[in-house]
């Protein structure tokens, strides 16, 4: 009897241990199905752009950034395209501005929202190669260009000290990102491309959020509300009058 049940005893104990066996050797497996990794890969960004240095840069030892956004019509890769309207169409009939200005040209097929590392690695680029304050970066753009303004901004507020979009407009819920980047949005109120409403959406969520945003409504203007705009000095002063919040 004794060893009987010895044997069954031990029989037992064996058929756990090779049961728990089984079962650590399962569970090993399923882990080993997936494993972490971690990439690492070096990403090259191209954008062409326009640049225009003032008269007088050599003169000072630091400069503001004006950063332009052209919009959708104004794609592919001729840059004379991108001269057609706002500061780039200025500054080709011969006037000058206290900003170094920077004008890139969205490749074909491409949405300013998207390409915000393309315009940021940019603006490290003005950065690294001119006199640039980094307190004094401005974003603006118009149509397409608006939307990136506003994308762009919201993504990364703390890179810009004040921001112009114009007839553009954005996802209101980002819009408490900008509390600290002062707005002034611009926009037709006939304009049959982007309805008013966008502008008026991403104002007033970033008035909610406490920030400090403004909106010009121009009464008899389509879609066309950048070119008195951009033609307007005191667009330049408010500018002008901001600089990076610091926390």
């Amino acid at each position: 009897m004794q060893f009987r049940l010895f044997f069954v005893l031990t029989a037992l104990t064996v058929g756990l241990l090779t049961a728990a066996e089984e079962q650590a050797m399962n569970s090993q497996k399923k882990q080993e199905r997936q494993k972490a990794r971690h990439l690492e890969r070096k990403v090259t960004l191209t954008l062409d752009y326009l640049l225009y240095l003032p008269p007088d840069y050599e003169q000072k030892d630091s400069w503001p950034l004006l950063v332009f956004l052209h919009g959708a019509g104004e794609r592919g890769s001729d840059l004379n395209r991108v001269k057609a309207h706002g500061p780039a169409k200025l500054v080709e009939q011969g006037r000058d501005f206290p900003f170094v200005i920077v004008s890139p040209q969205c490749p074909e097929g491409q949405w300013w929202p998207i390409l915000g590392r393309e315009v940021l690695a940019l603006i490290d680029e003005m950065l690294e190669r001119y006199k640039i304050d980094p307190d004094r970066v401005y974003l603006t753009g118009l149509s397409m260009g608006g939307y990136g303004t506003w994308a762009i901004a919201s993504a990364w507020p703390e890179r810009f000290a004040a921001i112009v979009p114009i007839c553009g407009g954005g996802r209101p819920f980002t819009a408490a990102n900008l509390e600290k980047v002062p707005v002034w949005a611009f926009h037709g109120a006939k304009d049959p491309v982007v309805p008013l409403s966008e502008s008026q959406q991403m104002v007033e969520a970033v008035n909610r959020a406490g920030g400090k945003a403004k909106l010009t409504v121009y009464p008899d203007a389509e879609h066309d509300s950048w070119t008195q705009t951009y033609d307007n000095p005191e667009l330049y002063q408010w500018l002008l009058s901001h600089r990076r919040a610091r926390d």
